[in-house]
């Protein structure tokens, strides 16, 4: 693996290395210390540190794994979708486009994103991935799919793979049921998940070669486990855990475009709390440069030297998921936080369930002229975030519009789409350093029924953005909410707000 930190930046954080080393930070985390983040986060800390040895369970799982899917290809069963939120999701997306391997994502509650998804069932294995075995975007993704399976004379349990938690709820279910369950390490939280069978299950399945990105993940550990100044995992963390707390990354015109989106979900839920925390923004930090945007660390993924206060970097993607997983979790010893838990990611979940139960149907929206209000009026030090809850088949042409929404707000700009965020940056959005402003963007749709609930996806959405909106405003936060008709285009929404 590569690294190269600019000397201006390197210079900023020769004291912050220094202290990583000085207290044995990096061999601590792999010798499982729970305590170097202080008694609070221990008990935490202590049940989710088995990132930290990933080889031996891969090990006695991928051939299990590469069994079930030359099992399944010999039935012609070659489309594999992933139900799945945050890191469940994420993980094996950048696995898969690293390779050029087709895996399609259902990460949304959008109606038209299900419809999408729930196609070409002759041909599809359905993978359903969730720690906790109760999220409500997957168990409802999975029920639309067991009833569409059903509807075409098919049975779910040939073609339905469940991923969670021994005794989970969907865990309990899958085998009562009778469907292939594969156990997750319940040492390992959900973000930190890529190398185990959240990212490994469904890559796998979808064709990817994840020997070898077990095999490249052991290979780095020698060098992020040792306590010295060449230890990439230190660099990393010391580089981005100063006074500069808004790291912009770009991975475009990479072999590991989208790896820049599992970083944000990474170190956003991870840091991202006590009024603390590293914004995590990906995109072309030229935008920012240009925008003389103050106080962010620019990084690409490249093999060049860096200059000034840039970051540069690269490697396989093995070596890159555990190097940033120790880069997080040091940082996390010097901000002074518990790099493992998420406190705020439930307020956002309890608010969406409340939602559910109101009338919305005198609900208040704004307007352009607010939002261009709101981008004007950005603290420098803040943020601003632009939140879809519409269908992301629009991600090219949206993520070329980052560069004139950060020309016009003067900050960094981040682009999520909902309710996925809600799993991983949402939580810094709630928890971290104040200074976010928001602009929230729903679409309406036809309704798609989730079977058996009193509610159905469109309902759900709009839940959600309702209910993480209230949960920003009550934290102080400005949000402005545009609601778009069936026929309205996102983009060219977002083009008239830079017009």
């Amino acid at each position: 693996m590569f690294i190269s930190v600019g000397e201006e930046l390197r210079n900023e954080s020769a004291e912050r290395l220094q202290k990583l080393i000085s207290k044995s930070v990096a061999s601590e985390i792999f010798e499982q210390n729970s305590g170097i983040w202080g008694p609070e986060a221990q008990p935490e800390a202590s049940v989710r540190l088995g990132w930290t040895d990933p080889v031996e369970n891969a090990n006695g799982l991928i051939p299990k794994i590469l069994k079930l899917r030359d099992e399944l290809r010999a039935q012609g069963l070659d489309r594999v979708v992933l139900c799945g939120m945050g890191g469940s999701s994420l993980a094996p997306e950048v696995i898969c486009k690293s390779e050029g391997v087709s895996l399609k994502i259902l990460d949304s509650t959008a109606p038209r994103m299900v419809r999408y998804a729930v196609t070409d069932l002759e041909q599809t294995v359905v993978v359903v991935s969730s720690k906790s075995g109760s999220t409500v975007e997957t168990a409802s993704q999975k029920a639309a799919f067991e009833q569409a399976f059903e509807q075409a004379g098919i049975d779910p349990r040939s073609r339905m793979i469940i991923v969670t938690d021994p005794g989970s709820p969907l865990f309990e279910e899958g085998v009562e049921k009778g469907y292939t369950v594969f156990e997750a390490d319940p040492n390992v939280g959900g973000r930190y998940s890529a190398l185990t069978v959240f990212g490994l299950v469904p890559a796998g399945l979808a064709g990817a070669n994840i020997s070898k990105l077990i095999a490249d993940a052991k290979a780095i550990i020698p060098a992020l486990s040792g306590d010295n100044r060449d230890n990439p995992g230190l660099l990393l963390a010391s580089a981005i855990s100063g006074s500069r707390d808004r790291f912009v990354l770009n991975d475009s015109g990479t072999s590991l475009q989208g790896i820049s989106d599992w970083v944000e979900q990474l170190i956003a839920e991870s840091t991202g709390k006590d009024g603390k925390g590293i914004l995590p923004v990906c995109g072309d930090p030229e935008a920012e440069s240009k925008a003389e945007v103050s106080s962010f660390v620019p990084a690409r993924i490249s093999s060049q030297t860096a200059e000034s206060s840039w970051i540069h970097l690269d490697g396989s993607l093995g070596e890159l998921f555990m190097a940033f997983e120790v880069a997080t979790a040091a940082a996390g010893f010097l901000i002074g936080i518990n790099p493992f838990d998420q406190p705020d990611v439930e307020s956002a979940k309890k608010a969406a369930r409340e939602s559910l139960l109101l009338d919305s149907s005198s609900a208040e929206y704004s307007d352009l002229s607010e939002a261009r209000q709101l981008c004007a009026e950005i603290n420098r030090e803040g943020y601003l975030s632009v939140q879809l809850y519409a269908s992301s088949h629009h991600s090219s042409p949206i993520a070329n519009l980052r560069e004139r929404l950060v020309a016009v707000s003067k900050v960094p700009v981040t682009i999520g789409w909902g309710p996925r965020f809600l799993h991983s940056t949402g939580q810094f959005h709630k928890g971290g350093k104040p200074g976010g402003a928001f602009i929230q963007i729903i679409q309406e749709d036809d309704e798609y029924p989730i079977p058996g609930a009193e509610f159905g996806f469109q309902q759900l959405i709009e839940a959600q953005a309702k209910g993480d909106a209230s949960v920003l405003r009550a934290n102080g936060s400005r949000v402005v909410t545009i609601r778009l008709g069936k026929e309205e285009d996102v983009v060219d929404v977002l083009e008239k707000l830079v017009e």
